[in-house]
């Protein structure tokens, strides 16, 4: 059996090997790690056969592989009453996630726990050259800087020297500009870093040094945008702090992600519904990501005592399913749900809807008997799905979110302009690729690129005819990025309004680029300045 066109051929193939040569049969992690070593010898790929290696697909069908990375147990800033507390483990996590074990395994090394995980999708079939890294535990923003530069550097470490460590030779380099430089070429490059803070702890100086570091999302721990609901949990922020920070990151081109909690003490379905309501049409928040989790009640914690003398209960299996089907129905396009659940162990939880770790699949099935679809990002990615025949269209949305005060008499009031582009199908239930451009009186930044399917080695520009990635459309929607800007710039150019036009003008394009992804940008006219690719327009 030349080419295995299924699972069901490839075990067949295995028998037929081990019986032909009397060999032991073949484990699938075995003919995978087989299978790497031609592709590293540039042998010709068979992608056929790749497809059916894989393990656990999903892994990597959003063009991208997830590394999450914990920090060491550090005191929080935090007060609130529904976060656990463990002993040598971050605060708000619990010894029995999947991500915590891990860490746990691995001595909280950042080194050691990012080698783990690249192993592990590389023994079950993923491509590993473009990895998203995702930093957890407690308040990232409190955490020193020694500590935090020191944390990125060993995950950029892990990565250039993964492939290497094959033949056991290390980089011997430390300094994290030198660790950076050299993952724009090694083979498995970090395309971008995200990080979990306090919306209360961004201001400029933190922004700045988070683009020192690479990083280039940041998920906020808004939890609820009510003061009263806020102060009953002891948060310890303001909403203000929420539509400063979300202002200021999306204006320095980061992406945002908004993590979420109904079932809040002080809550109720009905104001959760509202409140997800207001994030999507008030232009102060508009966050791009978000994450829903529902409040878990867990023992070692102030709601917990509440919950014991009878003050509090949590939302029930029904309440929480319906509450998050009525979310779904209202999210907008531009918005990608990327969890609806945290992996805490349904043991951990007392009492209440939240032990559900099958959410979303529930959730997708209760709204397809209602012949509804969810429309965010993550629900119309082409996934598997693509076809290299099918057309292919280009749909611009804009809309106004985090503006400021007034940036001059002449300028006007500082609305900030978001310009969401994407390729999708003729009815728009596949999306193949997105572009976030934010226009403000000054600046424009591309805040977001990025090709969904099945991820593409770096090592193969070509691609594949059976992949959306490598078929150019993230330099086609770039281009259309740039046509935008250009009129912008044109349009202020000849404005009557103002004497002062030329320093409205848009003199160049920039984007905060994950630092895997820089070659990609220089290819195109972009070159490094300040931690951001930019090309004079």
């Amino acid at each position: 059996m030349a080419n295995p066109k299924s699972r069901k051929d490839l075990d067949c193939f295995k028998r037929q090997i081990a019986k032909k040569y009397n060999l032991p049969l073949f484990k699938t992690s075995e003919l995978i790690s087989i299978y790497h070593e031609f592709t590293l010898k540039k042998a010709k790929p068979n992608y056929s056969l790749e497809k059916i290696l894989i393990k656990r697909p999903v892994r990597s069908l959003s063009g991208i592989v997830n590394v999450s990375v914990l920090t060491k147990p550090y005191p929080c800033p935090g007060k609130c009453i529904f976060c656990p507390t463990q002993k040598n483990i971050p605060k708000s996590y619990l010894a029995g996630e999947p991500a915590v074990q891990r860490a746990i395994a691995n001595k909280f090394s950042p080194y050691k726990q990012v080698e783990m995980r690249l192993k592990a999708l590389q023994a079950t079939g993923h491509p590993i050259d473009k990895v998203e890294l995702r930093i957890i535990g407690g308040t990232w923003s409190y955490y020193s800087r020694v500590y935090r530069k020191w944390f990125i550097a060993e995950c950029f470490k892990a990565c250039n020297e993964f492939n290497k460590r094959i033949r056991n030779q290390k980089s011997g380099i430390r300094n994290l500009e030198e660790l950076q430089k050299q993952n724009e070429k090694v083979k498995c490059r970090i395309v971008g870093i995200a990080v979990e803070t306090r919306p209360d702890y961004i201001n400029a100086e933190e922004i700045k040094f988070m683009r020192e570091l690479g990083i280039t999302k940041v998920e906020l721990g808004v939890q609820a945008i009510d003061d009263k609901i806020l102060k009953l949990n002891q948060r310890g922020h303001s909403v203000e702090s929420i539509i400063t920070a979300t202002r200021l990151l999306k204006n320095a081109g980061f992406k945002v992600s908004y993590q979420m909690m109904p079932g809040l003490y002080g809550s109720t379905p009905k104001k959760d519904l509202a409140m997800f309501q207001e994030i999507f049409t008030n232009p102060n928040f508009k966050p791009d990501y978000l994450k829903i989790y529902p409040l878990a009640l867990v023992k070692n914690t102030k709601l917990y005592n509440l919950y014991k003398q009878k003050k509090f209960k949590p939302y029930t299996k029904n309440q929480l399913i319906k509450l998050i089907v009525e979310i779904k129905k209202i999210i907008p396009c531009w918005v990608r749900v990327e969890r609806i659940i945290r992996d805490i162990p349904p043991t951990d939880i007392v009492e209440g809807g939240s032990n559900i770790l099958n959410m979303r699949e529930i959730v997708a099935k209760e709204m397809a008997n209602m012949n509804l679809a969810c429309k965010c990002v993550r629900c119309r990615e082409v996934g598997a799905n693509y076809e290299s025949k099918e057309r292919i269209y280009l749909f611009k949305q804009e809309y106004e979110a985090s503006g400021g005060k007034p940036a001059s008499a002449l300028s006007g009031y500082g609305v900030a302009r978001e310009i969401f582009l994407s390729f999708e199908n003729k009815n728009k239930t596949k999306l193949f690729g997105l572009l976030r451009l934010r226009i403000t009186d000054k600046t424009a930044i591309v805040r977001e690129l990025h090709v969904y399917g099945q991820m593409a080695q770096i090592s193969r520009p070509q691609g594949s005819a059976n992949l959306s990635q490598h078929k150019g459309l993230g330099k086609k929607l770039l281009a259309q990025a740039e046509k935008i800007v250009y009129a912008e710039q044109f349009n202020k150019a000849h404005c009557k309004r103002s004497r002062s036009t030329k320093q409205n003008r848009f003199s160049q394009i920039a984007v905060i680029s994950g630092v895997g992804v820089r070659p990609y940008y220089r290819k195109l006219g972009y070159k490094l300045q300040n931690t951001y690719m930019v090309k004079k327009l």
